[in-house]
């Protein structure tokens, strides 16, 4: 069983997982496409990925206009921002955090449109991400994951990142759409 509940950010989910514990750990249902079609959530996945960071990586703020995520801690702990990234949107820039981990076994579901970074917490944590198209990065857009234009409230000031990332431009206004 899975229990579905709407965020702050419009067509972003929080999906809390069923765990079933006993003496010998815990297991865990990571996604049934039945249980989640009578949720309303009819979305066709394609490709899973799975990132390992340390301690203080940063990655995104990344998204495209096409592509649905649905995002899971398999271990440790991580701090996820999803940013509506939608320039015809009212709410651009409008972001969420969330806290993810091992322990507490909840998915964000997010929709094109909007960007998703996230900040390792624990010493590694296991990043993995259902994906509704192929990866295709010239499709892709980055944001600086300090953008003032976001004003985005991290839990750390010298992350580490990516040269995508640190090389990623600030943004003053609405940027166009690139599809």
């Amino acid at each position: 069983m899975i229990e579905v509940s709407k965020t702050n950010l419009k067509g972003v989910l929080s999906i809390k997982l069923d765990i079933f514990r006993d003496f010998r750990g815990n297991y865990i249902e990571m996604y049934n496409e039945e249980l989640y079609r009578k949720r309303g959530i009819k979305i066709k996945f394609i490709q899973d990925d799975i990132s390992v960071s340390k301690k203080n990586v940063l990655r995104g703020i990344h998204g495209d206009h096409e592509t649905w995520k649905l995002i899971s801690c398999l271990y440790g702990e991580f701090y996820l921002v999803v940013v509506d990234c939608d320039d015809g949107s009212k709410n651009f820039g409008r972001w969420q955090s969330f806290g993810l981990s091992d322990k507490k076994r909840i998915q964000i579901l997010v929709p094109p449109g909007y960007g998703n970074a996230h900040l390792v917490l624990s010493d590694t944590v296991i990043f993995h991400y259902k994906q509704s198209t192929y990866y295709k990065p010239k499709r892709q857009f980055t944001y600086k994951w300090d953008n003032p234009r976001f004003n985005i409230s991290w839990p750390v000031k010298n992350p580490i990142l990516s040269e995508r990332d640190k090389s990623a431009s600030f943004i003053s206004h609405k940027q166009k759409r690139r599809i």
